[in-house]
């Protein structure tokens, strides 16, 4: 039987943070404080009831879950711990809580989790810049309600493997700490000051992408390297866009910007920053089975210099927190945050002997490998969720 959120839901209590207590703070979950990936509250935050943003007004408890009603298609999606109960969150989420007797908390949030739930979502939503959909939208949509020992069965297996996927992303991220760890324990020694400081361009190479057109992408032909390809994990998923240019023009007028295996490439646009304000690194080796690949606007790619550096050496660097430190400083835009060659050509780079950069390197291709085994564990892992998902909701699990 399915059954529209709304009847199985109830509503929340609201209040203005700046006329009820203004002399008080509360902790305050905005549109930004939930974790796409994760699907979890990380960024609220404690405001002063005199400073209340206006869309502060909707006093959530533990359990109650969040939908985000803008850009749909991102799911920002999330359910309120524990310790947050009593927080206020934005009129940019609906809240959804939900009635104990009817409906399982956990297998709620499962359900608006699920493709079908954010494909209804992108259909209804209005307004092409700035997509949303409204509270009433939201609660109209009908779900599969099992009997309540059902529901509560199916969110225990999604959870035990939600459980699992988890750890395998925190093993990707504690082994991405480790290259850190050891970058530090090696060139962060002060007993290493004597190795000398040059400019980027001395040691390095690079390159940044030609601004291809929209009117020049075809459907077939060489993949153009974007942005949107670079993961945050480090790995290079040429499956997210589809943009191609011609054979011709490739190894014509843009041979110059075909990419070699082994280099390394960087998004240069639509970056991110860390709680520290400071610029996060997204970058990724390309593979030979990834060619032939050409370079595209807000991409800049890498090469050592033969007998002076080494490109896993600069990967390390380019996560460090020197160079973070100097490029945050060069970052230009407001709406689309970006830097430029003209910029890295201005950053000084600490270049150890080559010898020292490579011993380093061979020990990051080792945790690479325990990278490369991780990242296969969690792709089969994603599969395996998506597919109890789908079965999930349609009865079959």
């Amino acid at each position: 039987m399915s059954v529209a959120l709304g009847e199985i839901v109830t509503p929340v209590n609201t209040w203005n943070p700046e006329r009820d207590t203004p002399g008080k703070s509360f902790i305050y979950i905005d549109l930004s404080a939930v974790d796409q990936n994760t699907k979890t509250i990380v960024g609220a935050r404690e405001v002063p009831c005199a400073e209340a943003p206006s869309r502060a007004r909707q006093i959530v408890a533990a359990g109650d879950v969040l939908v985000s009603t803008v850009r749909p298609n991102l799911n920002g999606v999330a359910r309120v711990p524990l310790e947050m109960d009593g927080a206020t969150a934005s009129t940019g989420f609906c809240v959804l809580r939900p009635r104990p007797e009817k409906l399982d908390g956990a297998y709620l949030f499962h359900w608006v989790r699920s493709p079908r739930f954010i494909a209804e979502m992108v259909r209804r939503a209005t307004g092409a810049s700035y997509p949303a959909v409204s509270d009433g939208i939201v609660c109209s949509t009908k779900l599969p309600l099992l009997p309540l020992p059902e529901q509560q069965r199916i969110a225990e297996v999604l959870d035990r493997t939600e459980a699992l996927r988890a750890k395998r992303r925190a093993a990707l991220d504690q082994l991405d700490t480790l290259i850190q760890a050891l970058f530090l324990d090696i060139f962060d020694d002060p007993r290493h000051g004597e190795w000398p400081r040059t400019a980027l361009p001395n040691a390095f190479w690079f390159q940044e992408g030609p601004g291809v057109r929209m009117w020049q992408f075809k459907a077939e032909g060489i993949k153009l390297l974007n942005v949107g390809n670079i993961e945050k994990d480090g790995s290079l998923n040429l499956t997210k866009t589809d943009r191609y240019l011609a054979q011709e023009e490739a190894f014509g007028k843009y041979k110059h910007f075909l990419v070699d295996a082994g280099d390394l490439v960087i998004a240069s646009s639509g970056i991110s920053f860390d709680e520290d304000g400071m610029l996060r690194t997204r970058g990724a080796f390309v593979s030979e089975q990834q060619l032939p690949l050409c370079m595209n606007t807000s991409t800049i790619r890498f090469k050592a210099l033969d007998n002076v550096s080494d490109l896993r050496f600069l990967w390390a660097w380019l996560n460090s927190r020197e160079f973070r430190a100097q490029i945050t400083k060069c970052v230009t835009g407001s709406a689309q945050q970006n830097f430029g060659p003209s910029h890295l050509s201005s950053l000084m780079i600490t270049l150890p002997p080559l010898a020292v950069q490579r011993w380093f390197a061979r020990r990051v291709a080792a945790v690479e490998k325990l990278k490369t085994v991780h990242r296969a564990s969690l792709a089969e892992m994603d599969a395996l969720f998506a597919s109890l998902q789908h079965r999930a909701f349609r009865g079959e699990l």
